[in-house]
């Protein structure tokens, strides 16, 4: 059937083809991010082992967790606009094969040059992915879909915790053929990647004129509503003017403060919680999964609720407060086991913004400057993917405390989510 307009498709069909749509895509790109997430536990829960094996300190460790970011952050850009110019697939593909290949290389580790880097080239290898899915799913899901869709996506970043942590501390207690387990974490969970990439370059299908899976009529709808979408609501501009915009730039320091907060908990929850419980390490992988289970079921509720209520600010916001409420509790020293869990929970949860954020830059900008803002932001927002874990570490160091570094992290938190209040309500593109 020839459909000249969106408008002329019955709803039930239009239904019918986002749903076949997402079931189609979102699955195995929720597999690619579950995959690369696996890199970041690996590391969290390496750290305990290479401490006692390498002897490495909480500096050491906190450079060898952020320096992944100085290549991580020059390459976001470039990656994000070789999806929207070049091939999505194709760009999915080579980045997974390469950062599987670097997290298993980081195995063979035994110095903290060496620790560098490996983390060095594994950023440079991961940069474009990120940034390259979120341009991805601009060019196949309509607006009121979005912040649903990459919160299904996102999801897997509490996912891959939730299953990796428990195995994590299962492999760190042990050896084989001589090798330590932290070693055969990095090698067991960077060959997903490597295989996932080659299957990713088979199975992904760039633009929804080329899906040979959907029907002729499906096809033109959604290149038709998306067109509509892009005229209708979204700022035209040339790709140097939006990376200056007033807008693009505020929800990169959003992205910068609330990173701040989010990587220096993740790298240092494992490591914080054997200091502060002495349990082992397969009951620190098995607990540390628990406040993970939350973000998850947060995540996907607060994607849900975004949509529905055609909102972005506040379901950025009140996260970031949740986050900040829970860094406080834990900079008080609680005595308590379960109170600890309760906040590492609580300040877990606080991430379940993602999905809200990045709904944001594709929604209001054309199609080549929403490439470059979303890497511009995801970009900005990396540099305190190094700056984070690292000065965490360093206070840990020179105070012998985690108090102070939670205090800090918590105002970032806080600072994150009352500046994402500021982005006007109705229409952010009028305020570029």
């Amino acid at each position: 059937m020839a459909v000249a307009s969106s408008h002329a498709y019955i709803p039930a069909a239009a239904e019918r083809t986002r749903h076949h749509t997402a079931l189609r895509l979102l699955p195995f790109l929720f597999a690619l991010y579950l995959a690369n997430y696996l890199d970041r536990t690996s590391v969290a829960y390496a750290a305990i082992g290479m401490t006692r094996e390498l002897g490495f300190s909480d500096r050491v460790f906190g450079l060898g967790a952020g320096v992944f970011f100085i290549s991580y952050v020059a390459l976001q850009i470039p990656g994000a606009l070789l999806v929207e110019r070049w091939s999505a697939r194709r760009m999915i593909s080579l980045t997974m094969i390469a950062w599987g290949s670097m997290t298993a290389v980081t195995a063979l580790v035994h110095t903290p040059a060496e620790l560098y880097i490996a983390r060095f080239l594994l950023g440079a290898a991961e940069a474009g992915f990120f940034p390259g899915v979120i341009v991805y799913l601009s060019h196949w899901f309509v607006c009121e879909d979005r912040a649903k869709v990459t919160s299904n996506f996102m999801s897997a970043i509490p996912l891959s915790f939730v299953i990796a942590s428990p195995i994590a501390g299962l492999i760190l207690g042990r050896s084989w053929l001589g090798i330590a387990g932290w070693r055969w974490l990095f090698v067991l969970e960077g060959l997903p990647a490597v295989l996932l990439g080659i299957i990713a370059y088979f199975y992904l299908t760039d633009l929804p004129g080329q899906a040979k899976w959907l029907a002729p009529d499906q096809r033109q709808w959604i290149e038709n509503k998306l067109q509509q979408e892009r005229s209708a609501g979204v700022e035209t501009m040339p790709i140097r003017q939006a990376l200056a915009s007033c807008t693009i730039r505020l929800l990169a320091t959003v992205c910068f403060l609330n990173y701040f907060a989010y990587y220096s908990f993740l790298f240092w929850l494992p490591t914080m919680f054997k200091r502060l419980s002495g349990f082992s390490d397969l009951n620190i992988g098995l607990l540390g999964a628990l406040p993970y289970a939350g973000l998850f079921v947060a995540m996907l509720v607060n994607g849900w609720h975004s949509d529905q209520q055609c909102e972005r600010r506040w379901h950025c916001a009140i996260p970031s407060f949740i986050a900040a409420a829970g860094l406080l509790g834990l900079a008080a020293h609680p005595l308590s086991i379960p109170v600890v869990l309760t906040l590492f929970t609580l300040t877990t949860v606080g991430n379940a913004y993602l999905p809200a954020l990045w709904a944001m830059p594709t929604e209001y900008l054309c199609k080549s400057a929403a490439a470059a803002s979303v890497g511009m932001i995801n970009a900005v927002g990396s540099i305190a993917g190094f700056a984070g874990p690292y000065l965490f570490g360093y206070m840990n160091t020179k105070f012998g405390s985690f108090s102070y570094g939670l205090t800090v992290l918590a105002i970032t938190s806080l600072a994150a989510g009352l500046l994402v209040l500021r982005i006007p309500q109705k229409t952010l593109a009028s305020a570029i």
